[in-house]
């Protein structure tokens, strides 16, 4: 079923040989294009071969059974024909799961953008929550995030939020965290102690090269100004803050959290062209409708996806019905068993598809 699969791995050998060759690893940019295909068909080559172990084994032990005579021996083979079926089977639903054709953009870096929603103070709090939540889960990953636009508010929330996070395969799993999520707790701004219900809206998108957007000088205004705000984290004290003003989208940018222009102003335009590459990717999407319903996590943004309710302690995911009762563990940034489930739940609609398909 997998025969092809075996190019695979001889392709990953080759490059496995090729890596390890003085002249590749004096050339950075050679070396790390070739680091980045070998870590994408590792976990394929890796299932694939313990597959043929199994099959392997299977084999082994229906030999046995045919030429021994002992029935103790016989027996022995028995339990490991049994085993290696039962390896066969796990490591080929793998091997499908692994097949299935992958999203583009899953190997890219990404931008967040939180945005408070409806709540008012409150929701600027939830906010700043969902960046603090979200920062925490990268640590824990060992990926880099970094501010590049922010409204702060007096009191500690975020009006909005826009951030990049840098790591292996972070579009690939914050994908499912686009849509609307929806918050219920007594606010300290409460004083009677009533509970509320607060929105704040995330957006992930893909980190876009120059390749992937074009954008004409001409289609843009940039306006330099001194940093304004609270005086929170995102915001510096020089004359170096720029604004973007893309003309045929009407999309603004404002970065003003470092203390260069230049840095500011190239932070302002990974993000303009983030937006830019998310609108195209919209657009797709729009066109391909069947393939999207189908999907966990590429829904629209107004999709409410998650509540977390404080007094009860739990988090609930409405797209795959899941709730847990670890309400504090995943404000502090441990949404792996969320994430794990989204994307184990994902993997099987598509399955069902191709499989119904094929």
């Amino acid at each position: 079923m997998f025969d092809n699969l075996e190019n695979v791995r001889m392709h990953y050998d080759e490059l496995m040989h090729q890596i390890s060759e003085p002249e590749i690893a004096s050339d950075g940019a050679r070396f790390q294009r070739l680091m980045k295909e070998i870590n994408s068909i590792k976990p394929l080559v890796d299932t694939y071969t313990e597959y043929k172990k199994a099959e392997a084994d299977k084999d082994d032990a229906i030999s046995v059974l045919e030429e021994e005579k002992d029935e103790e021996l016989r027996e022995l083979a028995k339990e490991e024909q049994s085993d290696a079926e039962e390896r066969i089977s796990d490591l080929s639903e793998k091997l499908k799961i692994l097949l299935l054709p992958k999203d583009p953009n899953d190997d890219k870096d990404v931008i967040m953008e939180i945005r408070a929603g409806a709540g008012g103070d409150e929701a600027a709090l939830f906010a700043s929550d969902l960046y603090r939540m979200y920062t925490h889960f990268a640590e824990s990953r060992g990926w880099h995030t970094e501010i590049i636009e922010c409204e702060e508010t007096g009191i500690g929330g975020m009006k909005q939020v826009n951030f990049s996070v840098s790591g292996q395969g972070a579009y690939s799993i914050l994908k499912y965290e686009s849509g609307v999520h929806r918050v219920q707790r007594v606010p300290v701004t409460e004083s009677g102690g009533r509970i509320h219900t607060s929105t704040a809206t995330v957006a992930v998108m893909p980190e876009a090269e120059d390749v992937d957007i074009e954008i004409n000088e001409k289609d843009i205004r940039i306006d330099v100004m001194r940093a304004s705000g609270n005086g929170g984290q995102c915001v510096n004290t020089t004359d170096s803050a720029v604004r973007l003003t893309h003309y045929p989208t009407g999309i603004v940018i404002y970065s003003q959290t470092e203390k260069s222009q230049l840095q500011n102003k190239n932070k302002a335009f990974a993000l303009l062209r983030a937006k830019l590459y998310d609108l195209k990717l919209q657009e797709q999407q729009a066109k391909e409708k069947d393939e999207r319903l189908s999907q966990i996590g590429t829904g629209d943004r107004s999709e409410k996806i998650r509540t977390y309710n404080f007094p009860q302690g739990r988090v609930t995911d409405h797209r795959i019905g899941l709730t847990i009762y670890r309400l504090d563990d995943v404000m502090n940034g441990d949404l792996t068993e969320i994430l794990d489930a989204l994307i184990a739940a994902d993997q099987s609609k598509k399955l069902a598809k191709l499989n119904e398909a094929g």
